[in-house]
């Protein structure tokens, strides 16, 4: 028993020094932290400052989004002075006034590109040859492109189109009528959007994760369209018809997002709505064989 207390008054001394020394300890770090020199606290507060400016990315200039390109296109219009009302500058004048009430300038220059890109598809129809899903389908998706970008647009797409293809050689065995089997299409879509969105993080696809549903609500419209292209052709011409409107609503994108193109069209409207109509004039009067075409019988034509 003796040796049982020894051994008992050894150990408890020990946690006491132990517990003596480590508050020691926590006091000297205490006293070394209070009485570092402010500089290196400043350059520390520095480093994580500009860490953290750096990890900032710059938001996505958005032409459908009002608050994205506001500032950009507004100081656009500043920039040049339209002087007295005429019949050579009403339209700017308009312009200015409406966006000096509120209009969006942006929703302007959309609405003033739309019948370019629409003159642009009739072109690529009209006198080059490509086949897609008429005119209103690319530039549609154009302005979904323009909200979402073009990786992600075209993922959605993409994923849209094969889950729509899927859903239909599910539910031929269904033979439900036109407008159910619709409605059950475009729930099977609903649900695999749905779980490309759940998905995204994981996918790391930050376009997709703050993406809006005005979008997506345009790409899955689209779908009635191409399964009614799947359903009076054959499968592998509706696809080739999917890959032209793809193409054609790229270029679409790309004529809408140019920047350069945008502030001209705002600050010269006038001369834009008529060499629009010019242009689709002169579109209408081509009346020769198309590119393709040419190229397809280029060995007749040699002859």
């Amino acid at each position: 028993m003796m040796k049982k207390g020894i051994l008992l008054l050894v150990v408890l001394g020990l946690l006491v020094v132990t517990g003596e020394v480590r508050a020691q300890v926590g006091e000297d770090m205490l006293v070394a932290t209070m009485s570092s020199e402010p500089g290196e606290a400043s350059m520390s507060a520095e480093e994580a400052t500009a860490a953290a400016v750096q990890e900032v990315k710059p938001p996505k200039d958005d032409l459908t989004e009002p608050k994205e390109a506001k500032t950009r296109l507004e100081r656009v219009l500043d920039s040049k002075e339209v002087g007295q009302l005429g019949v050579a500058n009403f339209l700017q004048v308009a312009i200015r006034r409406a966006v000096s009430n509120g209009v969006p300038a942006n929703t302007i220059v959309l609405m003033m590109l739309f019948p370019l890109v629409a003159a642009l598809i009739a072109a690529a129809r009209h006198v080059v040859g490509l086949h897609g899903f008429g005119i209103f389908t690319p530039a549609v998706i154009a302005v979904a492109f323009l909200a979402t970008g073009v990786t992600v647009g075209v993922i959605l797409f993409g994923g849209i189109l094969l889950m729509a293809t899927l859903a239909r050689m599910v539910m031929r065995k269904l033979k439900l009528p036109s407008l159910p089997r619709m409605a059950l299409l475009i729930w099977f879509v609903s649900m695999g959007v749905l779980g490309l969105m759940l998905a995204s993080p994981w996918l790391k696809l930050e376009g997709l994760v703050k993406i809006s549903i005005f979008p997506i609500l345009l790409l899955i419209l689209l779908v009635e369209t191409f399964i009614e292209v799947q359903i009076t052709t054959t499968l592998k011409t509706a696809l080739v018809m999917t890959g032209q409107t793809l193409l054609l609503a790229l270029l679409s994108f790309l004529v809408m997002s140019t920047q350069g193109l945008q502030e001209w069209v705002l600050l010269n409207p006038e001369i834009a709505v008529v060499a629009i109509v010019v242009l689709d004039v002169l579109i209408g009067r081509y009346d020769g064989l198309r590119l393709l075409e040419r190229w397809r019988f280029r060995k007749l034509l040699e002859r």
